[in-house]
């Protein structure tokens, strides 16, 4: 394997949370929840779009890399795609409050993983590795909608 393919693959899985043996997914959100509060949220508003499509892009590049080098689909320890999401959700927001966090973390855990009606569909919209990403950016929709609405009644 070349340094470029191990860089790639290292991206993807977010360093190391992809190689978590139980629960990659859950650790690249984990993951993404802590980093989100000294990487993401500290941006502007229009820093954090750009980030989001960047992370959206070279993402989708290394997703689909990974899945080539892997030899699979959608290999569970690509996990690039649960920081979009995590961040995604977070987008909104200014504040970095451990709640914040983790009402993201735990929404957007929850429609990732049930992936209802046209969560799981996407995942067949685009090809390859932008596939891959596009399902975890429907999930992050409805996880912001919940985490939105516990910002606006005070409860996180």
């Amino acid at each position: 394997m070349t340094p470029w393919e191990k860089i790639v693959l290292c991206y993807s899985r977010v360093g190391g949370a992809g190689l978590c043996p139980t629960g990659p997914g859950t650790a690249g959100s984990a993951v993404a929840a802590v980093a989100a509060h000294w990487l993401f949220l500290p941006l502007s508003l229009p820093a954090r779009l750009a980030v989001l499509l960047a992370v959206f892009i070279t993402g989708a590049l290394a997703a689909g890399m990974a899945e080539r080098l892997l030899g699979k689909s959608d290999p569970g320890e690509v996990v690039i795609d649960e920081l979009l999401g995590v961040w995604l959700v977070l987008l909104p927001f200014q504040e970095s409050d451990w709640r914040l966090l983790l009402a993201a973390f735990v929404f957007f855990r929850i429609f990732d993983i049930w992936k209802p009606g046209p969560i799981h569909a996407s995942e067949n919209w685009l090809p390859g590795g932008y596939g891959i990403m596009i399902d975890d950016v429907m999930a992050a929709i409805p996880a912001l909608l919940c985490v939105s609405v516990l910002r606006l009644f005070h409860i996180v």
